[in-house]
């Protein structure tokens, strides 16, 4: 849990950041549509949790296994020897800076590798 003391900058409900303060009127957060009066900004206390990505060490030891032998990313490309629908792929810079760089293709089944030059 996040304790934020009279910052006037964010929104005392969800955090958010504040719009610039207007030379009359309330003040509206965009997120929440909280309506705040300049005046009440000098001195706030507001808690909020901030939630991060759940860890599940299945889904990731299931994912890693997929790509483990993935050679990069793995893009839907179809495979000329084995006719394989997924390739991983690897960019190089060969030629010169004017020239564009070389991508090299693996085949994620039968480990089939082929290079293109973009």
């Amino acid at each position: 849990m996040l304790r934020t003391q009279g910052n006037p900058g964010f929104c005392p409900v969800c955090g958010s950041i504040l719009p610039l303060l207007k030379a009359s009127g309330d003040i509206e957060c965009y997120a929440c549509k909280n309506t705040l009066n300049p005046e009440s900004l000098g001195n706030m206390e507001s808690e909020y949790t901030i939630h991060f990505n759940s860890y599940n060490p299945e889904s990731v030891k299931k994912e890693k296994d997929a790509n483990e032998e993935a050679d990069g990313p793995i893009i839907e490309r179809k495979c000329p020897k084995c006719a394989n629908d997924k390739m991983s792929y690897a960019t190089l810079q060969l030629r010169s800076a004017d020239e564009g760089q070389t991508v090299f293709y693996t085949c994620t089944k039968c480990k089939y590798k082929e290079s293109e030059n973009s």
